[in-house]
């Protein structure tokens, strides 16, 4: 089992680089960053535990794939991850040209996480009809994987589409980096089972249950839809500081813990970083 981090990095936060070095001398399997564009000061929805969880970095964060290319230059070994990506809230082809440079800057290291997030006003603002949002990211990711893996790729759905056309570079991963596909069971996990590479819950919303409850479901649709779950393999976020429960989740069979950090400088996230990797070396992780 792997173990990972994740964070906002805002203005005043750890820089890319100090983190992601500081993630791979202790060990860490992957850093995970988050994306907002913006926030909407009027929203229907709220965060899912609670309008007080919406925290001011929510409203920072800097844009994934500049961070993650900062912390690519400084490692030779740290896997780099969007948690998530709202690919909905981006046009696809260029995303799909920006998921293939990452992959080749950082020598097949990126971690492609997306997701359909729930602010409504943000998509909006993006030109995303809410309503169709997660018809959208499909389309996307099956319009993406065209793009990543034929010379000449085109793609016609219900919302996405374009001719033939012909882009470089492609990923330097094959066929393409893993769409870990994030969201709540089971609609999330539908979704990972339809086209993803991987599905991420987190570990700590309640309208779901506790995740380990879920593997066996989730497993057992994975087999019913014609997948093998061994082939998407379950990144859990949100992780709290529980050896028991880390050591629960090894013997679950979970491929890998992600543990959320700060959006602090260095004096603050290096104890939560030797925590961490103190119990993943507990846990034999």
């Amino acid at each position: 089992m792997e173990i990972g981090a994740a964070i906002f990095f805002t203005d005043y936060s750890m820089t890319p680089t100090e983190l992601a070095v500081a993630l791979e001398q202790r060990g860490f399997d992957s850093l995970w960053v988050a994306e907002h564009s913006h926030m909407p000061v009027t929203r229907r929805f709220t965060h899912p535990l609670g309008e007080a969880a919406l925290t001011k970095e929510y409203f920072d964060a800097m844009d994934p794939f500049v961070a993650l290319s900062a912390a690519a230059a400084v490692t030779k070994r740290l896997k780099l991850g969007t948690a998530i990506c709202l690919v909905i809230q981006r046009d696809t082809i260029q995303t799909a040209k920006l998921v293939a440079s990452l992959d080749q800057v950082s020598k097949a290291r990126f971690l492609f996480g997306i997701g359909c997030g729930l602010n409504a006003e943000e998509m909006e603002d993006h030109g995303t009809v809410y309503e169709t949002r997660t018809l959208k990211m499909r389309e996307q990711i099956e319009a993406m994987k065209e793009i990543w893996t034929k010379d000449t790729a085109e793609y016609h759905g219900q919302i996405v589409d374009f001719a033939p056309m012909q882009t470089w570079p492609k990923p330097a991963q094959q066929p393409h980096p893993p769409v870990i596909v994030g969201g709540a069971f089971p609609y999330g996990a539908r979704r990972a089972i339809a086209y993803g590479d991987g599905w991420m819950p987190h570990a700590r919303r309640p309208a779901y249950g506790e995740v380990l409850g879920l593997l066996p479901e989730f497993r057992r649709m994975a087999t019913e839809a014609g997948r093998d779950p061994s082939t998407i393999p379950i990144t859990i976020f949100g992780v709290a500081e529980d050896l028991d429960l880390i050591r629960r989740y090894r013997d679950a069979g979970v491929a890998r813990l992600v543990f959320n950090l700060p959006a602090a400088k260095g004096d603050e996230v290096a104890p939560v970083l030797d925590r961490c990797a103190q119990l993943m070396r507990q846990a034999g992780a």
